[in-house]
Formats: structure tokens, sequence, C-alpha cells
């Protein structure tokens, strides 16, 4: 037995740790999937391809090794939904997409989406409450929550708020690229200097901004006004192109201000009061 230890190398250790790694990581993407079922299939061929060559059964260990001669083609169709999340989920990688320069088109595209759902609801006068993790984790208040685990977009906040979702009147939370919970409780800020008219919403988004450092939008239901809590300090009245820029620089996704943003929001907010 010490003679195999004495010839195990470095490389070695490092080669089995990323296989185990992978293999790890491949059954995580297949957990809770019928994957797990496709796996078990597979195995009870390995172990009859087995059984038949210690049985001397030729036909069923011809027709058995012919089959293993695709195993290849087999897993690719049989796991083709399973190796495309994987492939998308090492595709998000933070790293990657620093290397690649996707990470700051990524963050553009989600600030969008938060733009544009702040500005439908604010213009319907729908209360919302969105925070957008930075540094500090919000894995604690999402526990709290409904779990979604869903690609942020416009269309999925504005339903969430809806005044008869049954999450409309938690906050959403997302984290990384992702909406991670909604109809999330929020700890209330206990600053006696708040304005006396700021309602729940506001004092929690304060609150939440004192505890991390997220960056929390709050639509108020009854006048429509859109907020931006961060440190412990609230703005309010933002339209859609500062809070985009204020978004910007908080969460590092660079990009020129743009006025022709602004002005077809402002046509849009326009057009939709007019038909109100």
């Amino acid at each position: 037995m010490s003679h195999l230890w004495a010839g195990l190398r470095l490389r070695d250790v490092l080669d089995v740790a990323i296989v185990a790694f992978v293999l790890y990581r491949v059954l995580l993407v297949f957990r809770g999937t019928v994957a797990i079922q496709m796996l078990a299939g597979l195995g009870l061929l390995m172990g009859a391809r087995l059984a038949a060559r210690q049985a001397d059964l030729r036909s069923l260990s011809f027709v058995l090794e012919n089959f293993w001669a695709f195993w290849v083609l087999a897993l690719i169709v049989l796991f083709q939904p399973e190796l495309r999340r994987a492939l998308a989920q090492a595709g998000r990688n933070p790293l990657l997409q620093r290397v690649t320069g996707q990470a700051g088109a990524a963050r553009r595209q989600l600030l969008d989406e938060v733009v544009r759902a702040v500005d439908v609801l604010a213009i319907k006068r729908i209360g919302a409450l969105i925070a957008v993790e930075r540094q500090v984790g919000l894995r604690a208040y999402a526990e709290l929550g409904v779990p979604m685990e869903a690609v942020v977009s416009a269309e999925l906040l504005g339903s969430v708020f809806q005044p008869g979702s049954p999450l409309h009147d938690g906050a959403a939370l997302i984290q990384g690229d992702r909406i991670t919970a909604a109809g999330c409780f929020l700890p209330l800020s206990r600053n006696l200097g708040l304005s006396r008219t700021f309602g729940t919403r506001h004092r929690a988004a304060v609150g939440l901004s004192e505890e991390t450092d997220a960056a929390v939008v709050v639509v108020s239901e009854e006048t429509g006004v859109v907020s931006l809590a961060v440190d412990g300090v609230i703005e309010r009245g933002l339209d859609a192109e500062r809070l985009r820029d204020r978004l910007t620089v908080l969460l590092n996704a660079t990009e020129a201000p743009s006025r022709g943003r602004s002005l077809l929001a402002g046509v849009r907010r326009l057009t939709a009061r007019s038909k109100a």
C-alpha cells in the first residue's frame, strides 16, 4: 500500500479533484430531473452487459456491446436538455463573463428590464419594492419569501406586483441575473428622521439599505413616484433616465446615458396617461 502513496503525484491529486468536481456539478444539474431515472437505466444496462458476459450469453452480449459502441451519441440524445442547461450555467459564470466582456452587457440588459418594469408600474400607480443585490448577500432575506429563480424580465416583475397577486405586498430580490425570490419581508427602518408620509414599502426599502449595500427601488402605490434607497438614504422623484443612470453607477454597468431612451420613455408615459 505504501508504494501506491509513494508514486502519487500532485498532478494526480489535482486530476482526481477536477474529475470529482465535474461529476458533482453534473449530479447537481441532473438532480430533481428525469435524467436521474435515465442514469439509473443506463446503470442497469451496464450491469446487464457484465452479467451477460459472465454467463456467456453471446447474443445478449453482442447486442449490449454494440449499444455501448454508440454510447456517446446516446448520452447526447438522452440528456440534451440537461447538457444545454449545464452549458448555459457555465456560460453565466461571472469570471468567464468578465473575460469575454459579457458581464457589462448582461448587467445593462438586467437594468433595462428593471427600469422598464418600474416605468410601467409607476404609470399605473402599482406599488412595488425591488431590491438588487450588490456586494452584501441577500440570501437571508430571500429565504423569507417565495423562491423563483427566474430570469429578470419587465413582464415578470410587472406580474409579481399586480394588485391581485399574493406576492404584491412583499419585495422582489434580484441576485446576479435572477429574480431569486418574491414576497419577501424586509426590515423596517427605525430612523425617526424619515418623513411621516413614508409608508411601509419606503421604510422597508430604507431599512434594507441600512443593513446591506443593496439598491432598493420603490414605486409608490398612491402617487406613482419612483424612489431609490441606498446606504440608508432615499432619493425620490426619479424618472426612467435618472433611475437607469443611478443603477448603472451603483452596479458598475458602465454605459453612457442615453437621452433618446428617456425621450422614448417620456412619450410612452404621456401616451399611457392620455389613454387612461
